[in-house]
């Protein structure tokens, strides 16, 4: 197996050939910033979070934006993790979030136990220094056990990637484009009407926030089993399952 050595926050770091920026910096116990990230799930680069300033490669002497979830590492890059630059992105995009959506916390069942809103602190960010919108949109109560409240979905596409590559029912897709883009079930069905769904709740599970939920979870009652992800997430990567 070959091995290459970058720099990351000016520590050298050897890592297999095709491991990604990300893995890279968590093998060395740098933390990077993810949402929509999930271990065992393609990487898509949604949200963003995990930008890094990179430098070295490919001749490249400036400083590069790339995102660290799906750049592989290459011999001699130069990575930066925590610059004003990219600390003011992450403060940006956790606003832009929170803005553009209808994320009352108070009120929502994963209020303490939502993803987002530990960013939220996690950056910094203790108010918007931008417009909230206040978009109209809807609640699908239609499944008889889970329901789908939009205005909290953050588009990390989790939800989508765990039925398809770990389920193998293909239920969730994002649908539309520009402001009116969200997740749909089936071609744009209420979600209870979809037969392909199976019923078994990873996508309530792998939800960042309170947009998927169990119906009869209220106000901070936000239950995942990450113990059973993880298991599915660890055989799918060993191929040890198949759908």
């Amino acid at each position: 197996m070959s091995v290459c050595t970058l720099q990351i926050n000016e520590r050298d770091v050897a890592v297999p050939s095709g491991t990604t920026l990300l893995e890279a910096a968590r093998q060395a116990s740098i933390p990077i910033p993810t949402l929509c990230f999930l271990e065992g799930l393609s990487a898509v680069a949604a949200c963003r979070l995990c930008l890094v300033e990179v430098s070295g490669a490919d001749g490249h002497a400036e400083p590069r934006l790339l995102a660290a979830c799906v750049t592989t590492a290459t011999e001699g890059m130069r990575v930066q993790t925590h610059t004003p630059r990219l600390q003011e992105i992450r403060l940006t995009v956790v606003e832009l979030l929170f803005t553009e959506g209808n994320h009352v916390c108070a009120i929502c069942v994963a209020n303490g136990h939502c993803e987002l809103q530990n960013m939220a602190v996690e950056v910094g960010m203790d108010h918007s220094r931008l417009p909230y919108r206040f978009p109209e949109r809807h609640v699908d109560l239609s499944h008889p056990q889970y329901g789908l409240d939009h205005n909290r979905c953050i588009l990390c596409t989790r939800c989508v990637r765990v039925c398809d590559e770990v389920e193998g029912a293909h239920v969730w897709d994002v649908g539309w484009r520009g402001e009116h883009c969200q997740i749909i079930s089936g071609l744009g069905e209420p979600w209870g009407a979809v037969e392909a769904c199976t019923h078994c709740g990873k996508c309530v599970d792998v939800c960042p926030t309170g947009a998927l939920f169990h119906k009869a979870d209220t106000s901070e009652e936000k239950h995942s089993h990450p113990e059973r992800l993880q298991a599915l997430v660890h055989a799918r990567t060993h191929q040890e399952w198949s759908p």
